[in-house]
């Protein structure tokens, strides 16, 4: 007797240049579910200013599939690879993705991602303001109002508007 129940993971797959929200709506065509972390920024050209829409995190496409679709992800047009720990598909946390969402969704919260290998420093929790409850590792405080939270497991850093007397050390 087949078992019937598929196990479903959030994986990060590297795509290219460019092509993120092309391979997102690909995916959604083929009925796989995919995410784009998108936010607004004012573009300067010679003649206009422009808000457009930019990945938070260019290069990549977040996908929700079993193990079903995953050829299907990696035969799409414009798909480079997975993303991989340890010799595997890297599994991204459901908690992780709700966050990115979570932290796009909040329109007063200005994100900026850096993927340079920061020294690892102390975990932190927000205390306060819009990213209430984030927890992450402390890289830097840039200023006055804005730190550098990594936030586990994408290996990214965030930087994020939260004045440090928002930040409290976190036990888990």
């Amino acid at each position: 007797m087949e078992n019937n129940t598929l196990n479903y993971n959030w994986y990060a797959v590297r795509v290219k240049s460019r092509s993120e929200k092309k391979v997102q709506s690909d995916l959604t065509e083929q009925h796989i579910e995919a995410y784009v972390p998108l936010q607004k920024k004012l573009r300067q050209w010679s003649d206009r200013k422009k808000w457009v829409e930019m990945p938070l995190i260019s290069g990549y496409v977040f996908v929700h599939i079993s193990r079903k679709e995953y050829e299907i992800v990696l035969k799409t047009y414009n798909v480079v690879s997975y993303v991989f720990f340890e010799g595997k598909a890297a599994i991204i946390r459901d908690a992780d993705i709700n966050l990115l969402k979570r932290m796009l969704g909040q329109i007063e919260v200005e994100l900026e991602i850096t993927v340079e290998n920061l020294k690892p420093g102390q975990m932190v929790e927000i205390i306060s303001g819009p990213l209430c409850g984030v927890v992450g590792e402390l890289i830097d405080f840039k200023g006055k109002n804005k730190v550098a939270l990594r936030i586990p497991p994408l290996g990214y850093t965030v930087l994020v508007e939260a004045p440090g007397k928002n930040l409290i050390p976190y036990n888990s």
